[in-house]
């Protein structure tokens, strides 16, 4: 067997996330059907990371041992030759070492979550961005993002259900741009909590749209109280952009 690296693009809306579920679609059971159909046996496929259900990748990134006889070309054609009809597409494959660990090895994973702020419902964006009705301010959502950069205890926006053993994360990245009615945040870290990015979401819109202040961002994260954050942003608009190594 050859392990290879392989990166991922697939739209999340029929699945129950990343993670493989008893009597749910997961993303990893079908590339592990359709990596089993090359090796002719059961097959496991891991990934860097878990999306929860509805959460796209543009970039996510998975290891696989596949059969010596399959050349390393082939395989992106091959894995979606079987990954039909689902919503799923292997972009690249390329031989890595037998102890590359797509999860452990990552040095930073980039998420992006798109906001359209309109009135009018989404059409050919609908399931892929978060419509927004009531204008935001973008620039102050921007400003006041800041304050969750750096090394933080970030248990207001940790999921109650989160499984990591620590809140603590480091935050490399927060940013808000805006063009036209498309407002997109993007933000990096090594590692995050379950839900952080879509929890740090919904509360920056909480204070975009005038419903909080500037401060209450960084009152709310010195609380360390997940009671206080916010509505979790939808995961419609959420992608994992690329996993860097």
């Amino acid at each position: 067997m050859i392990r290879y690296k392989i990166t991922i693009e697939y739209d999340g809306r029929p699945f129950c996330g990343w993670q493989i579920q008893q009597n749910s679609l997961s993303v990893q059971e079908v590339l592990e059907q359709a990596a089993g159909k090359l090796n002719g046996c059961d097959t496991r496929v891991s990934g860097s990371g878990r999306t929860d259900a509805g959460v796209h990748a543009t970039g996510q990134v998975a290891h696989v041992d596949l059969r010596e006889t399959i050349f390393e070309r082939q395989i992106p054609d091959a894995l979606n030759y079987h990954l039909r009809p689902h919503p799923v597409a292997v972009l690249s494959a390329q031989v890595v070492d037998p102890q590359f660990e797509a999860r452990f090895d990552a040095r930073k994973r980039r998420y992006r979550y798109l906001i359209v702020n309109r009135r009018a419902r989404l059409t050919t964006q609908r399931g892929l961005a978060w419509q927004f009705p009531e204008k935001l301010d973008s620039t102050l959502m921007a400003q006041v993002a800041k304050c969750l950069l750096g090394q933080h205890d970030f248990s207001t926006f940790r999921d109650t259900e989160c499984q990591a053993k620590s809140p603590i994360r480091t935050l490399e990245e927060l940013g808000v741009g805006q063009a036209g009615d498309r407002i997109e945040i993007s933000c990096s870290a090594r590692s995050f909590l379950h839900k952080q990015v879509r929890s740090m979401v919904g509360s920056l819109v909480e204070v975009g749209r005038g419903h909080r202040p500037s401060k209450w961002l960084k009152e709310i994260l010195e609380a360390k109280d997940r009671t206080l954050c916010g509505p979790v942003a939808p995961p419609d608009g959420l992608y994992l952009e690329r996993v860097d190594y």
